[in-house]
């Protein structure tokens, strides 16, 4: 038996078989389908591995769509920031917002559109609000009432009433007591309806490039031929700007990093002023403590504006369930980020008032967003385009102290929802191949996902998942006061539904978890 003083390991309660439910994207009554667990604590370091395995978390709800099966198949997608170039479209968000900081400018367009229908003029538009509302796959208007009605129709089969406090029968260790006796209820959480797709970009064409780009490109290369060896004095004596030099000839042809776009000086009489804070998300921090009604506040404008929730499903029990809730523990490494690891919310301050809310979780390899919530009243400024572009400067900063911590996860990709592929934009990016969970560049995957919702992205037809569970028997579970492997554990059980259950489990999470994390088992 192991100690969990030793250990401090995550807690997870699996739930048995599928859950099947209507599909958000393509309005399937019963097509969308994943395997799901309640995480009463996880780590960091669990939690990316998990990711990495194409799992995701809604509060403390995990889940993982089950990819062959569903009818509009989730790829796990993360941006690759340190190789990141801002596009025309990103680049045009930035300066609007410096515009509106610095003269208090307000760019003409269609900018009251509902920030979840991109546009084609603007193919990164859509907001990471889409990303919020369709990946967090957990209804905030119904989730509380199917949770408890599930877990109350559950219990009544099984011929016991449930008691918040019974964890106390079985669990000495007063941390676990505390991560167990939360009073969640254990059953599946139902999956949300997604808002009606629009027309997205075609990833699998080259970006536009300007008539005037194409002409002195043209011009160039006329001129290298009538003049190879003098090419660069033919090409000035025409009067061409500097800028078309190569970068060696002239170091400032390099174009503006995502920095210098973002953090560009601001004059002393700037209109006004923008500052985006990292707040721990914990009841003991004073500074999420002392925001919360504003932050508060501003979900619920968001939700019946964006979202049209009546103010009775809004509320803030669901809102701190979900958005301020979260299963990883704070971590707090000498070799981590100053920050540390764990979950946060970033806000967006705007002369003195909230404007945006990122919900993000900081792990040992990535920043994740979560989700994304923004006053209505500033959709002008295409706060969940500019929000991502910070989330991914950020993250590049972070990579500056911790070396590791170096991809941006956007949650998922749905190839069959054109709402979604706007992700893609995000590059360089890649896909996590769904059998061999090896990322594959974005580029490589298109075609094949032309061709069918489901993909192999692995070309090698002969490998196979390296962190596949192997050893079963090694598997950790939590059971009576009692830390066991589970060929201990097996042998005490006569349920033949039981070893069925664990071994899912252990096929979904994999060998490296399987051990770390502890199966509570009741």
């Amino acid at each position: 038996m192991a100690s969990w003083a030793a250990l401090s390991p995550s807690i997870v309660e699996y739930f048995e078989g599928e859950d099947s439910y209507r599909c958000g994207y393509c309005k399937n009554e019963s097509g969308s389908r994943s395997n799901g667990m309640w995480a009463h604590s996880m780590t960091v370091q669990d939690y990316q591995d998990l990711i990495d395995r194409g799992w995701r978390r809604s509060g403390k709800y995990v889940y993982k769509p089950v990819m062959n099966q569903t009818c509009c198949p989730q790829y796990t997608i993360r941006c690759r920031p340190l190789q990141f170039q801002p596009s025309k479209s990103h680049k045009k968000v930035l300066k609007k917002m410096l515009k509106f900081l610095a003269k208090g400018e307000i760019s003409k367009g269609n900018y009251e559109d509902d920030p979840m229908e991109p546009t084609m003029e603007d193919t990164v538009a859509g907001d990471f609000g889409l990303i919020n509302k369709l990946d967090i796959q957990c209804d905030l208007k119904t989730l509380s009432g199917d949770l408890t009605e599930s877990f109350d129709s559950e219990e009544k089969k099984k011929g016991k009433s449930p008691k918040k406090g019974e964890s106390n029968e079985f669990i000495q260790s007063q941390d676990i007591e505390e991560k167990l006796g939360s009073g969640e209820p254990s059953h599946p959480v139902k999956m949300p309806m997604a808002p009606k797709p629009g027309k997205g970009a075609d990833l699998s064409k080259p970006p536009c490039r300007k008539a005037k780009e194409i002409r002195k490109e043209r011009k160039r290369l006329k001129l290298m031929q009538q003049n190879p060896a003098g090419e660069l004095e033919g090409f000035q004596a025409q009067g061409e700007p500097p800028s078309l030099l190569p970068p060696k000839a002239n170091k400032s042809n390099q174009p503006k990093s995502l920095e210098d776009l973002i953090f560009e000086s601001l004059p002393e009489n700037a209109s006004h002023k923008l500052e985006v804070r990292l707040v721990p998300v914990s009841f003991e921090d004073p500074e999420f403590k002392s925001s919360f009604s504003r932050s508060f506040s501003l979900y619920v404008k968001y939700q019946m504006a964006i979202h049209q929730d009546p103010p009775d499903e809004c509320g803030k029990t669901e809102f701190t369930r979900f958005l301020c809730s979260s299963p990883l523990e704070a971590e707090n490494p000498p070799n981590g980020p100053d920050c540390g690891y764990g979950s946060f919310h970033q806000q967006y301050w705007l002369d003195g008032r909230i404007i945006a809310v990122g919900v993000i979780d900081i792990l040992p390899y990535c920043v994740s967003s979560v989700y994304l919530y923004y006053d209505p009243d500033y959709s002008f400024l295409s706060l969940g385009v500019y929000s991502a572009l910070r989330e991914i400067a950020f993250t590049r900063q972070l990579h500056q102290k911790t070396s590791q911590l170096s991809y941006y996860y956007m949650g998922f990709y749905i190839h069959s929802c054109p709402k979604m592929k706007y992700k893609g934009q995000y590059r360089p990016s890649d896909l996590l191949c769904p059998e061999t969970y090896v990322w594959v560049p974005i580029e490589q995957c298109l075609p094949s996902l032309e061709n069918s919702k489901y993909c192999r992205f692995n070309r090698d037809p002969e490998a196979v998942d390296e962190g596949r569970s192997k050893d079963p028997d090694r598997l950790q579970v939590f059971h009576k006061k009692a830390i066991m492997p589970y060929g201990v554990y097996k042998k005490q059980q006569k349920d033949p539904g039981e070893e069925a259950a664990v071994l899912q489990y252990a096929r979904l999470v994999g060998q490296t978890c399987s051990e770390r994390m502890l199966l509570f088992r009741n």
